[in-house]
Protein backbone atom coordinates (compact mmCIF):
# COMPACT_ATOMS: atom_id res chain seq x y z
CA UNK A 1 0.00 0.00 0.00
CA UNK A 2 1.19 3.50 -0.84
CA UNK A 3 0.92 5.07 2.32
CA UNK A 4 2.85 2.86 3.72
CA UNK A 5 5.80 2.82 1.61
CA UNK A 6 5.38 6.90 2.33
CA UNK A 7 4.96 6.72 6.51
CA UNK A 8 8.52 4.40 5.85
CA UNK A 9 9.68 6.94 4.31
CA UNK A 10 9.21 9.88 6.71
CA UNK A 11 10.20 7.21 9.29
CA UNK A 12 14.19 8.06 8.24
CA UNK A 13 13.26 11.47 9.60
CA UNK A 14 11.20 10.49 12.28
CA UNK A 15 8.14 12.70 11.11
CA UNK A 16 5.74 9.05 10.12
CA UNK A 17 3.83 9.99 12.93
CA UNK A 18 2.75 13.30 11.24
CA UNK A 19 0.83 11.71 8.55
CA UNK A 20 -2.76 12.45 9.01
CA UNK A 21 -5.15 10.02 7.84
CA UNK A 22 -9.06 11.23 7.58
CA UNK A 23 -11.69 9.18 7.94
CA UNK A 24 -13.18 10.66 4.31
CA UNK A 25 -11.68 11.35 1.33
CA UNK A 26 -9.21 14.25 0.60
CA UNK A 27 -8.32 12.90 -3.49
CA UNK A 28 -9.63 16.13 -4.50
CA UNK A 29 -8.33 19.94 -3.75
CA UNK A 30 -11.49 20.55 -2.03
CA UNK A 31 -12.01 17.31 -0.33
CA UNK A 32 -8.82 18.17 1.35
CA UNK A 33 -9.07 21.28 2.32
CA UNK A 34 -12.72 20.31 3.95
CA UNK A 35 -11.17 17.10 5.89
CA UNK A 36 -8.18 19.63 7.34
CA UNK A 37 -10.44 22.70 7.95
CA UNK A 38 -8.55 25.00 5.31
CA UNK A 39 -8.19 26.85 2.58
CA UNK A 40 -7.59 25.20 -0.99
CA UNK A 41 -4.58 26.94 -2.05
CA UNK A 42 -2.54 25.31 0.98
CA UNK A 43 -3.18 21.85 0.00
CA UNK A 44 -0.13 20.94 -2.40
CA UNK A 45 -1.38 18.88 -5.07
CA UNK A 46 0.72 16.80 -7.59
CA UNK A 47 0.50 17.06 -11.02
CA UNK A 48 1.93 14.70 -13.16
CA UNK A 49 3.29 14.63 -16.58
CA UNK A 50 5.31 13.06 -19.44
CA UNK A 51 8.69 14.41 -19.69
CA UNK A 52 11.22 13.38 -21.85
CA UNK A 53 12.87 9.80 -22.87
CA UNK A 54 9.92 8.59 -20.36
CA UNK A 55 11.02 10.47 -17.26
CA UNK A 56 7.73 11.64 -15.74
CA UNK A 57 7.53 15.42 -14.42
CA UNK A 58 5.96 16.28 -11.27
CA UNK A 59 4.95 19.59 -10.47
CA UNK A 60 3.80 20.09 -6.52
CA UNK A 61 1.54 23.26 -6.46
CA UNK A 62 -0.55 25.28 -4.49
CA UNK A 63 -4.45 23.97 -4.87
CA UNK A 64 -5.42 27.27 -6.13
CA UNK A 65 -3.29 27.51 -9.50
CA UNK A 66 -3.28 25.25 -12.33
CA UNK A 67 -0.57 24.40 -15.11
CA UNK A 68 0.03 27.75 -17.50
CA UNK A 69 0.83 25.83 -20.41
CA UNK A 70 3.12 28.58 -22.37
CA UNK A 71 5.24 28.65 -18.99
CA UNK A 72 5.50 25.23 -18.52
CA UNK A 73 6.70 24.57 -22.45
CA UNK A 74 8.85 27.88 -21.77
CA UNK A 75 10.42 26.09 -18.29
CA UNK A 76 10.90 22.22 -19.77
CA UNK A 77 10.72 22.36 -23.69
CA UNK A 78 7.77 20.85 -24.18
CA UNK A 79 4.12 20.37 -23.96
CA UNK A 80 2.33 19.76 -20.63
CA UNK A 81 0.29 16.34 -21.55
CA UNK A 82 -0.65 14.94 -18.15
CA UNK A 83 -0.17 11.25 -17.27
CA UNK A 84 -2.36 8.73 -17.84
CA UNK A 85 -4.16 6.74 -14.73
CA UNK A 86 -2.53 4.19 -15.52
CA UNK A 87 1.38 5.67 -16.12
CA UNK A 88 0.78 7.92 -12.33
CA UNK A 89 0.58 4.83 -11.04
CA UNK A 90 3.66 3.07 -12.69
CA UNK A 91 5.74 6.49 -12.66
CA UNK A 92 4.98 7.37 -9.00
CA UNK A 93 4.08 4.55 -7.21
CA UNK A 94 0.38 6.22 -5.95
CA UNK A 95 -3.08 5.66 -7.46
CA UNK A 96 -4.51 9.04 -8.84
CA UNK A 97 -6.10 10.83 -5.53
CA UNK A 98 -3.07 10.09 -3.48
CA UNK A 99 -0.08 11.06 -5.53
CA UNK A 100 2.90 12.55 -3.68
CA UNK A 101 6.17 13.57 -4.59
CA UNK A 102 7.67 10.87 -1.42
CA UNK A 103 8.66 7.44 -1.64
CA UNK A 104 8.86 7.29 -5.51
CA UNK A 105 10.11 4.18 -7.09
CA UNK A 106 13.73 4.65 -7.93
CA UNK A 107 13.75 2.98 -11.64
CA UNK A 108 13.31 6.17 -14.01
CA UNK A 109 12.99 8.27 -10.84
CA UNK A 110 10.42 11.15 -11.66
CA UNK A 111 11.93 14.99 -11.59
CA UNK A 112 10.32 16.64 -9.10
CA UNK A 113 9.69 20.53 -9.05
CA UNK A 114 7.73 22.98 -6.52
CA UNK A 115 5.73 25.86 -7.81
CA UNK A 116 6.30 29.49 -6.34
CA UNK A 117 3.05 29.38 -5.79
CA UNK A 118 2.95 27.37 -2.90
CA UNK A 119 5.46 30.13 -1.40
CA UNK A 120 2.34 32.50 0.25
CA UNK A 121 2.12 29.95 3.14
CA UNK A 122 4.18 29.11 5.90
CA UNK A 123 3.14 25.25 5.69
CA UNK A 124 1.07 23.68 3.24
CA UNK A 125 -0.65 19.83 3.03
CA UNK A 126 0.66 16.99 0.43
CA UNK A 127 -0.69 13.92 0.01
CA UNK A 128 1.04 10.55 1.29
CA UNK A 129 0.23 8.52 -1.21
CA UNK A 130 -3.46 7.18 -0.26
CA UNK A 131 -6.66 9.49 -1.07
CA UNK A 132 -7.18 10.21 2.67
CA UNK A 133 -4.27 11.13 4.13
CA UNK A 134 -2.21 14.38 3.95
CA UNK A 135 1.41 15.74 5.95
CA UNK A 136 1.93 19.65 7.36
CA UNK A 137 5.12 21.13 5.82
CA UNK A 138 6.86 23.92 5.27
CA UNK A 139 8.09 24.83 1.74
CA UNK A 140 11.83 23.70 2.62
CA UNK A 141 10.82 20.43 4.12
CA UNK A 142 8.68 20.12 1.13
CA UNK A 143 11.73 21.17 -1.44
CA UNK A 144 13.59 18.64 0.89
CA UNK A 145 11.81 15.84 0.77
CA UNK A 146 10.47 15.81 -2.49
CA UNK A 147 14.10 15.55 -3.30
CA UNK A 148 13.01 18.59 -5.79
CA UNK A 149 15.40 19.85 -8.67
CA UNK A 150 14.20 23.46 -8.63
CA UNK A 151 11.80 26.09 -7.50
CA UNK A 152 9.81 26.70 -11.01
CA UNK A 153 7.22 29.18 -12.16
CA UNK A 154 4.89 26.98 -14.13
CA UNK A 155 1.20 28.07 -12.98
CA UNK A 156 -1.52 30.65 -13.06
CA UNK A 157 -4.40 31.02 -10.38
CA UNK A 158 -7.36 29.13 -11.53
CA UNK A 159 -10.24 31.18 -12.95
Amino acid sequence: MSIENVRRFFAQFERQDDILEFNTSSATVALAAEALGVIPARIAKTISFYGKEEQAILIVAAGDVKIDNSKFKQQFGLKAKMLSADDVLRCTGHEVGGVCPFALPQENLPLVYTDVSLKRFETVFPACGSSNSAIELTNEELYQFAHAQSWVDVCKLSE
